[in-house]
């Protein structure tokens, strides 16, 4: 039996590590983080196991590492792309400074673009692959006022690109064999944060949501909320509030009520 080969951004803990390890038994591995030693230390744990790992240290953030993974996957062998790594940056704007903006956004919402362009080519040419990036539950949390929510202005906003990125991404790619799909899970128990995850009792396990977002490719979905219930009557609200908007607010003339 032939393995895939899939590539793994931010496996060197949490989310990512749990995709790899959960891959390994029928997928050869690329494994890419900024995290060497940790990198190293779960490759040679799944090479145990039978799975071929190459190890392919890199920041996203940087044009550097970016170039170096977007290189890797132009060789167009890579089957499945898993695009995990991100950073919460959590802050009101007003204290995040402007390099810092640059760095946050390119890792959370120009990275997984930029590593999707580098992967279909390769993929369309093979009539197989699948693009998978993570985002967060935070992608649709906008119009919430929660005090309890972080201060999340570029992390939501990044979050909520990468939605609209698959989603569209998806139906650009309907008439072929390859697909795409984006993870939203709420609170993770993993290094995140600071650990932050762990210290809540309802917090979703790494393992839990790797494996929600594989059983979720399996039935065909291009959105995964690993923890709700029923998911198809909240994406058909989604939709039907995403018409309403699109088809009644492209009129000629302006609403009533900034008429003067």
């Amino acid at each position: 039996m032939s393995r895939t080969l899939a590539l793994v951004t931010g496996a060197s803990s949490g989310i990512g590590a749990a995709y790899a390890r959960l891959l390994a038994p029928d997928h050869d591995l690329v494994l890419v983080a900024r995290r060497a030693d940790r990198l190293n230390d779960l490759a040679d744990r799944l090479r145990a196991a039978g799975a071929a790992v190459e190890v392919l240290v890199a920041d996203l953030s940087s044009h550097d590492g970016l170039a170096a993974v977007t290189g890797r996957l132009a060789a167009g062998d890579v089957r499945l792309l898993i695009s995990n790594a991100g950073v919460g940056g959590y802050a009101p704007l007003t204290d995040v400074a402007p390099d810092e903006i640059d760095r946050l956004l390119t890792l959370n919402a120009v990275a997984p673009i930029q590593l999707a362009r580098a992967a279909l080519p390769g993929m369309l040419a093979a009539d197989e692959g699948t693009v998978v990036t993570i985002a967060s539950l935070l992608a649709f949390s906008g119009g919430r006022d929660n005090p309890n929510m972080p201060r999340r202005t570029l992390y939501a906003a990044a979050k909520a690109a990468t939605v609209a990125f698959t989603r569209t991404l998806a139906g650009e790619l309907a008439d072929t064999a390859v697909r795409a799909q984006v993870v939203c899970p709420g609170i993770v128990a993993t290094d995140w944060n600071g650990g932050f995850g762990r210290t809540i009792p309802s917090a979703m396990s790494p393992e839990d949501v790797a494996s929600a977002g594989l059983a979720s490719l399996r039935l065909g979905e291009t959105v995964c909320v690993p923890g709700l219930e029923d998911q198809g009557a909240a994406l058909k609200a989604l939709s039907d509030a995403e018409s309403a908007l699109m088809d009644h607010g492209a009129r000629p003339s302006p609403a009533t009520r900034y008429q003067h």
